[in-house]
């Protein structure tokens, strides 16, 4: 069982508050039209209560799946999941004052989540900056500090990956630790929370980011599809690169990984054979590997790998290449 962490965050509203001998300090003000931040909830609860609270938040107006995560966030303990997260949380060995804190951050930032996905689009053209923005998330920023302790591994090999759920079960079978596979990412990985993705999908990148800063040995990279904008390509492997420039034992292990029509996952060698295992020393190796087989030996009646296929030949012609 892990070691519990604490932090002083504030309760979940609803909760039974906790009692306090100093008094906190001033509310800061609440600017109109937007959920508040972490540093404001924590205000807001320690000078009036969290009655304030709800009716900050149920004061945020937002359509359909919006509103209703608004409403979540004002009732944590209202939400249908929350005595999964719970009792989830305890099995992994969290301490239940650290479960309240990250269920209210974690429907907190989906709350917010949609506000900044609008300012994203608003104010940036380039996808990256996009998703930066989107990422900014204060909620899940103080999430990560809460739970971070807890995306450790416990095998000697990060895994990272691409193309499909499957793969981040194929890589843990091989021995690798994906995100999903973590104390605290294989609670939340069990959870719907939102039917809007767009507004939990931050949360991950977060999480992810924080993830591979923990990287202590090689990492290994399971690539079904290539897309250079993807989180893998354009948050994660460049996150990758800061910490290999600290800690030489950190590398990257490529694996090109093609579905065969019966469901097996395979790795692809520079022959464009099948096999149970071959590592690539780079990414453009692995992508090369990985675009032969798909225009080369792929065949259109495997429909397990129609996608990959399909996503391959689009980004060639995109390039002007022929498929």
């Amino acid at each position: 069982m892990r070691k519990a962490v604490t932090h002083s965050v504030p309760p979940v509203p609803g909760a039974a508050p906790r009692r306090r001998t100093t008094p906190g300090p001033a509310a800061l003000p609440a600017a109109p039209g937007r959920a508040p931040h972490p540093a404001e909830l924590a205000a807001l609860q320690r000078t009036v209560g969290n009655a304030a609270v709800t009716r900050r938040l149920q004061r945020q107006e937002a359509p359909g799946v919006r509103e209703q995560a608004r409403r979540d966030a004002a009732d944590p303990t209202g939400h249908g999941e929350w005595g999964t997260f719970r009792e989830d949380m305890a099995r992994a060995g969290f301490s239940g004052d650290v479960t309240e804190i990250a269920w209210q951050l974690v429907l907190g930032g989906i709350a917010d989540q949609g506000r900044l996905n609008d300012e994203a689009m608003a104010r940036f053209t380039e996808r990256q900056d996009q998703r930066d923005h989107r990422a900014s998330n204060s909620w899940y920023q103080e999430l990560v500090k809460v739970v971070g302790d807890h995306l450790e591994i416990d095998t000697p090999t990060l895994a990272l990956w691409s193309g499909g759920r499957e793969i981040s079960d194929y890589a843990l079978a091989k021995g690798h630790t994906p995100l999903e596979a973590t104390a605290f990412g294989g609670v939340v990985d069990r959870l719907a929370l939102t039917p809007d993705w767009m507004l939990k999908t931050p949360m991950w990148n977060v999480l992810s980011k924080a993830f591979v800063s923990r990287a202590r040995g090689p990492v290994h990279i399971f690539l079904r599809a290539y897309d250079p904008e993807s989180v893998l390509i354009a948050q994660e492997v460049p996150q990758l690169r800061v910490v290999m420039a600290l800690d030489p034992a950190v590398r990257l292990v490529w694996h090109p990984v093609y579905a065969a029509a019966d469901g097996r996952l395979m790795e692809i060698t520079r022959g464009l054979d099948l096999v149970p295992d071959a590592p690539c020393s780079t990414r453009d190796a692995c992508v090369g590997i990985l675009y032969d087989y798909l225009r080369l030996v792929h065949d259109p009646a495997n429909t397990r790998s129609e996608r990959a296929h399909a996503d391959m030949s689009a980004r060639l012609a995109a390039n002007g290449n022929p498929p």
